[in-house]
Order: structure tokens, then sequence, then C-alpha cells
């Protein structure tokens, strides 16, 4: 007869392969064969620097912007020309924010799960989190640069294979802007991005991004189509990141100042006035 020791052994034994046995049943329901194939290390076509990549940079990206925001972006190409930041904050390190993010500008991955599918890319914090899980929106979001977004997985031909994934991100805090040009979104952030991603039907070593963008500071909404093209090796070397190393810009109050090469404050600008120095006290002469 077998002694209450191995007994216990035993039921612990069978304890643990039925848990282990879930949790492979668990792994096998998700088929990510069902997914459009992601994987790789991805980078735009066309370049990161204009949020429509088929047309010019700066005024000749033709943004449909109202009259008021229009008269802000074409201040803020001259305060760029004069050597300042004009709208875009990205210069201290911040999230460029949606949907800037979507111009990928750093090494970008892909990666699906069965309730979250990730978009990373290295460059400052511009890592996504969309969710695929059925949830509604919550009653109350947090305001973020990035923004909340939800999404749904399409089987659009009936195959039993997801072909596209569509996505709305609401939920935004300011300031943001289109690209490196300043193009503005409007201050009250109410902003919505509607996003289409899905494969090429002809090239499988690119993937497309539909992205429309609804938002007060345009008289229309603005759509785009952003292409996205798979590294050709099979492990991809990636590059870390960070922002804030060896970065001589910085922010004082609402003025932009750069550090020179030696390690002194000096200004991005003819003219520019000095920081308030009250809390220092003068140096001895």
């Amino acid at each position: 007869m077998l002694d209450r020791g191995l007994i216990g052994a035993l039921a612990l034994m069978a304890v643990v392969a039925a848990a282990l046995a879930a949790t492979m049943v668990d792994a096998r329901a998700f088929d990510d064969t069902k997914y459009p194939d992601l994987r790789g290390q991805w980078r735009p076509v066309g370049g990161p620097m204009r949020f429509d990549t088929n047309k010019a940079w700066g005024p000749g990206q033709q943004a449909p912007l109202t009259a008021e925001y229009q008269t802000i972006f074409e201040a803020n190409l001259a305060d760029q020309a004069a050597g300042g930041q004009g709208t875009t904050p990205t210069f201290t390190c911040i999230s460029p924010g949606m949907p800037r993010v979507t111009n990928a500008y750093g090494q970008m991955e892909v990666v699906i799960t069965p309730e979250t599918t990730h978009i990373l890319v290295q460059h400052i914090h511009d890592n996504r989190r969309i969710f695929t899980d059925g949830r509604n929106w919550p009653a109350e979001l947090e305001p973020t640069l990035l923004g909340y977004s939800i999404g749904q997985w399409i089987d659009s031909k009936g195959e039993g294979r997801f072909d596209s994934l569509e996505v709305e991100t609401r939920g935004f805090k300011g300031p943001r802007a289109f690209d490196s040009s300043g193009i503005p979104l409007h201050h009250d952030n109410q902003t919505v991005v509607k996003e289409r991603i899905y494969l090429d039907g002809a090239d499988r070593n690119v993937f497309h991004d539909q992205v429309m963008v609804l938002d007060h500071a345009l008289t229309r909404p603005w759509s785009v189509i952003k292409s996205y093209r798979r590294e050709p090796v099979a492990q991809p070397y990636w590059r870390e990141v960070s922002c804030s190393e060896n970065n001589n810009h910085l922010e004082i109050g609402k003025e932009a100042y750069m550090l020179s090469a030696d390690g002194y404050l000096m200004p991005t600008k003819k003219d520019q006035p000095a920081p308030d120095l009250r809390y220092f006290k003068p140096t001895p002469r």
C-alpha cells in the first residue's frame, strides 16, 4: 500500500500536470497564423519628417488648416527660420504624440497578442498600446500625448484570417503637431484619429497605415496613407535610443535655449533675452 507521503506527492504532480496542460491549451488558443505577418523591423517609406510623405515638407503639405491655425502655422515657420522651435516641443524629449508618432522616427516593431496590439518605436516615448479585447470607451479618459486606442481586427474577405486592423484613438493632451514642420493641432485637444492598418497586397514586406485625423484646427478630415518597409534581415540590429543623452536643447520658461560645446547657456535666436536669474546671486568680480 502506498504511504500518505507518496500519495500526496502524486496528487501534487497531478495538479501541476493539469495546470501545465491548461496553460498549453491557452497558448494554442492564440493562433498567430490568423493575423497578418507583421514580424520584424520596419522603417517608414519616404522618411519620417512629413505627415504626408507624398508631399513636400512644411507649406508643401497643404494642410487643410482653418485661417486661425494657418496663421499659427506660419508664425511657427517664422520662429523656426529664426532659430526657434515653433509649435513643436519634442526638442525637450517629450513624446511627439498622435498622430505624429505614425511618422515612425525610429525602428518600429509590431507585436500582436490576443488582447492588445503593440506598436513599438525606438525614438522617445512613442510606444503605442491598441486594445483589441472588445472593450468599450471608458467613461473618463486621462489625457495623454498618445491618447487611448481601441482597435478591432477585421476579416474583410471572410476567409477565417484577419487582413486589417481598424483603430480609433481619443483622449489627448497637447501641445502636439503633425510633423517636424510644426503643423498644429487644435488647442482643445479634441482630436480623433482613425486608422486602418494592413499588409500590401502585392508586397508582403510593406504595410500601410491609412490615417484620418479629425480636429478643430482643420477645415475637413485630413487623410493620408503611410507605408513602412520590413528590413530584409532575419535578425535586424535594434539601436538603443535615449533622447536625453547628448541633447543640447533645453527650455526655460517659454524660451528655448541651447548648451554650447563648452557647457554654457547660449541663445537660439538673434537678440533672444537671457532667462530670469532672480534666484542666482551675481558672480563676484
